[in-house]
């Protein structure tokens, strides 16, 4: 991966998501408690465990399971996002989490410091998922669990689904189909399989307005969430309800497991 490219997509990350921290804190779809407890059930969490939370934006998931861990570290490349975990932590008055402020990859941790590493809505914004995820299992312990939950859009209909984002969205790099993020696990070596799918409901006026899309960015991603609702080109089932647009994002939960030394 050209390192001037990964450097240039991640100063987009930051400068999107802090544009986005407080928008992204408060959404509904990202605190959809039916969405989280699906996510924790994959990860089945024990009360002996370290977790680690990768690119764990606002902390939804991370402060979830520091409720049901023993301790969860939760890291991303952005301050505010991490401004906003902090103060969701001290509303919920949780003492057991740490927080770190860094680009990913690497990751900043010894091998095998953590018994289940998690990562929820964000492998779309990384520019070379399979480095993140050989670093997920370098910091997972042998027999530790891997969890990655993100969009997965039907494989027909990818293309123009990453499209649409990256309009909506310049911090996108692109959406995998559930079938080649199974296949990043099996390449990393952790076996991989589907724990469970959803799709995850929201309002398309809702959705840009916690976005920061280029000049006239906002304006074609309507028109083309318009044109989606004769055949549903983008894969994201969009209706009318009345005056807005609602459509429901395909989310997929892949687990795997880093192989125990023998």
């Amino acid at each position: 991966m050209d390192d001037t490219r990964s450097d240039r997509h991640r100063e987009t990350v930051v400068e999107q998501f802090t544009a986005q921290a407080a928008g992204y804190a408060q959404a509904e779809p990202i605190r959809n408690e039916q969405a989280l407890g699906l996510l924790l059930e994959a990860c089945a969490p024990s009360g002996a465990d370290r977790v680690l939370d990768v690119a764990c934006g606002t902390g939804v998931v991370t402060c979830a399971l520091a409720q049901m861990a023993s301790e969860v570290t939760g890291i991303d490349v952005t301050p505010a996002m991490i401004d906003h975990a902090r103060e969701l932590a001290r509303e919920r008055g949780l003492r057991n989490l740490i927080w770190h402020v860094a680009a990913i990859p690497p990751l900043p941790f010894e091998d095998a410091s953590f018994d289940l590493v998690v990562s929820r809505y964000a492998f779309h914004h990384f520019v070379d998922p399979p480095a993140v995820l050989r670093e997920m299992a370098r910091v997972c312990r042998p027999g530790g669990r891997i969890v990655v939950c993100d969009l997965a859009p039907d494989p027909r209909k990818a293309d123009a689904f990453n499209a649409v984002e990256r309009l909506r969205d310049a911090s996108h790099a692109g959406a995998l189909p559930v079938t080649s993020l199974i296949g990043l696990f099996g390449e990393a070596g952790l076996g991989g399989r589907l724990a469970g799918s959803y799709r995850l409901a929201g309002e398309l006026e809702s959705l840009l307005a916690r976005s920061a899309p280029a000049a006239g960015g906002a304006d074609e991603v309507r028109r083309r969430f318009v044109a989606s609702l004769r055949d549903d080109s983008l894969g994201v089932k969009p209706w009318r309800d009345g005056e807005r647009i609602r459509y429901s994002f395909p989310i997929a939960i892949v687990v795997g497991e880093r192989e125990t030394v023998h």
